[in-house]
This record gives C-alpha cells, sequence and structure tokens, in this order.
C-alpha cells in the first residue's frame, strides 16, 4: 500500500520532480495551481483502463484517450515515472508528443499563457504500454481554477484488434533496417486512429507487436498458447503474473465487455502467423474461428471485419486471403451474416517504409482512407 500513499502525499504537498531539462535531478518544485484526481468527474476515459486503483488508471494497450475540459491560462498534466508517450492537443491546436521516459518524469506542462477562459485537452497513449505500464495521475490548473463540463466521445464506436501495425510500430521512423523503439511508434497516426477521426468514432484497441491469430512471430508451428491474441483479448492489459499485477497496478485483469460495445470490430492479424516459414495453414483458419467465435460471444451486435495487409506479400498474402474469405463465408453460412472482408493495397515501397519494413505515416495515410472509405458505406455513417 505504500506505492499509493505516495501519490496522496504528492498530492497534498503540492511538490513534484520536474521533468525539464533544466531542473537537476533531484530538483523539488512547488506547484503553484489546483491539482485535479484523475478521479474527477469531469475527466472521460476511453480505452481498456483498469480501474482497480482509481487514483491511478492503469493500462497497458495503445491509443488509450483521456479528455477534459477545463478553465485558465495553462494545464499540466501528472503520470507515472516512465510511462512512456502521449498525444496532446489543446482546443484545436495542432497535437504534439508529450514524453513520461525516465525515473523523473511525472509532470509535464501541456499548456501555458492560454486565453483566460474555457478550454478541451485531448490525450492519446502513443504506445503499446508492454514494458512500461503506465498510469496517469491527474491534472493540474491555475490556482482556483476546475475543471468543467465538456463534450463527450463520439457516439459511434470502433474496436480495433491487431498487431504491430495497428500499434504503429515504427511509423515515425525513416529507416527500414531500424528495428523498434518506443519514440518511433505512434498510433496516434495509425491506420486506426486516422480512420476513426476520418468517421468521427471513438475507437478501442486490443493490440501487441508480435501477436499472431494462432502463431506469434517466430514462434512454434503449434502455435502460441500462452499468449496468444485470445488470452490479450480477455484482459483489460497485458496478461500479466500475479507478481507483476500487483507491482503494476493491474489488480483485477479480466476485461468487463459490457463497458464498450462497439458498432463495428475490425481484426487485423495473420501477418506475424504467416511472416516466417514455420506456419500451419490448418491452424491458422482454426485460431482465426476462434477468436471470431469469441468476439461475437463478447459483441453480439456488432459488425466484424477481418483486414488483410499491408505488409504481407507473395504467397503469404494469398495464403492469408484465402484463409479470411472462407472463414468469413463459412460464418455467413452458418447464419452470422455481420461477418466481412477488406483487404489493404499492400505496401511497395512507393510512400517510403517504417522501422523494419512498417508502414510509415504515409502508407497508414493511404490504409485509413482505403479503410474509411469501406466503413463509412458498411456502416452509413455519411
Amino acid at each position: 500500500m505504500k506505492k499509493y500513499h505516495f501519490i496522496a502525499t504528492l498530492l497534498a504537498l503540492l511538490t513534484i520532480h520536474c521533468p525539464l531539462s533544466t531542473a537537476s535531478a533531484t530538483e523539488t518544485i512547488p506547484i503553484r495551481g489546483t491539482v485535479v484526481s484523475p478521479t474527477d468527474p469531469h475527466i472521460q476515459y476511453a480505452g481498456r483502463i483498469s480501474f482497480a486503483n482509481p487514483e491511478r488508471p492503469a493500462w497497458n494497450f495503445p491509443g488509450i484517450q483521456i479528455m477534459a475540459a477545463f478553465e485558465g491560462t495553462s494545464l499540466k498534466m501528472i503520470a507515472k515515472p516512465k510511462s512512456g508517450y502521449f498525444m496532446a492537443q489543446i482546443d484545436q491546436a495542432k497535437p504534439f508528443k508529450v514524453a513520461f521516459t525516465s525515473e523523473k518524469d511525472s509532470i509535464v506542462t501541456l499548456a501555458t499563457a492560454l486565453s483566460d477562459g474555457r478550454h478541451l485537452v485531448r490525450l492519446m497513449y502513443a504506445i503499446e504500454g508492454y514494458e512500461y505500464y503506465p498510469e496517469f495521475w491527474g491534472f493540474v490548473l491555475d490556482k482556483g481554477r476546475r475543471l468543467i463540463d465538456g463534450p463527450s466521445f463520439p457516439g459511434r464506436k470502433l474496436e480495433f484488434i491487431g498487431n504491430s501495425i495497428t500499434c504503429g510500430y515504427g511509423n515515425e521512423g525513416t529507416n527500414k533496417e531500424e528495428h523498434f523503439d518506443y519514440a518511433t511508434e505512434n498510433h496516434y497516426y495509425s491506420y486506426a486512429a486516422i480512420t476513426a477521426r476520418n468517421l468521427e468514432a471513438q475507437h478501442w484497441v486490443c493490440a501487441r507487436s508480435g501477436i499472431g491469430a494462432y502463431r506469434n512471430y517466430g514462434e512454434s508451428k503449434t502455435g502460441s498458447p500462452k499468449n496468444n491474441i485470445q488470452v490479450q483479448y480477455e484482459y483489460t492489459g497485458y496478461a500479466l503474473s500475479p507478481e507483476l499485477r500487483q507491482k503494476t497496478g493491474f489488480d483485477s485483469m479480466k476485461w468487463d465487455f459490457s463497458r464498450y460495445q462497439p458498432d463495428a470490430v475490425c481484426i487485423n492479424l495473420g501477418t506475424n502467423d504467416l511472416s516466417t516459414n514455420n506456419y500451419d495453414t490448418k491452424l491458422l483458419k482454426q485460431g482465426y474461428q476462434s477468436l471470431l467465435k469469441m468476439v461475437r460471444q463478447h459483441n453480439p451486435q456488432a459488425k466484424i471485419v477481418f483486414l488483410c495487409g499491408s505488409m504481407l506479400g507473395d504467397k503469404e498474402l494469398e495464403i492469408a486471403k484465402q484463409i479470411l474469405n472462407e472463414v468469413a463465408a463459412e460464418a455467413n453460412k452458418a447464419g452470422d451474416k455481420e461477418v466481412y472482408r477488406f483487404d489493404f493495397t499492400p505496401q511497395n515501397g512507393d510512400l517510403g517504409y517504417g522501422n523494419d519494413y512498417h508502414p510509415s505515416l504515409w502508407q497508414h495515410e493511404k490504409m485509413a482512407a482505403e479503410l474509411t472509405a469501406y466503413l463509412r458505406a458498411l456502416m452509413q455513417w455519411f
């Protein structure tokens, strides 16, 4: 319980370690302002978040969103040190990246010198939490100011289940030979997040780099039973050991599907299953079918769309398309008429590559344009 006492003491004393480069690692600077708890009812959350400790909302998937309207001329954000990267937007200004990447980063200034009035902040978690186990600890406003009523998240609801492509792996990188780096992963600019913005929809995410429909990247031909997408899908975040659950605050890991019922679920898997020449097509089909059954069970009214591309090519692309066509057709024949198929245009390098040959920012924009048009027609969201 000591770690929970820490945040209470921090808020009571209104002191915090400063993350700015102008402050020394041990410098403590008083906060002149009003500290707002994460439990404030004016703060809106979207995504698979654990509220096991309400003062420290925690998560482990990309795309988590936090939104609040506030009064005053400035805004600061408090988070657990080493929570990773967020994208922030104040009113209609250009979004910018916020970093909590060191042991001393606990507070970041999001806005200063605003006009004295009402403003809106939108935050999105830009990376997959994986090793970070991020937590949001609240806001700091001008002294005497408060959060106020603001707009709600859109009523249209999407869910994306996927791998590194959906996470945004390497999309801010410019060298296809470079490998994974959290600094170059940005879900905000992924096809999923862009599509949601295009359609004026909220989107929730269950995605992990390296994950497959039945076999994770480079793992056994017989599958990855202990850490597969179905295990991920059942939980709030990464399926942690009991020790890590206690350490990270994920005391209640099972996901409550009643919290979010999407209008459409987009599943983009198969790249890792087929990425190395050690796969079993029968097991891959069974993996898709098993996941479909689970998704349908938890989302009885949703349209379910199996996506294919854009990293696969040649034989593996044709295998993926064939299997997904069969899975969708057999589901339709069995009575589930709301299972669909969509193929992205495979990347060919004309839009560049991100790290490890992943889609570039421009490729993600192209994918989003394609998926936006498809979903707009499918959902009749005009």
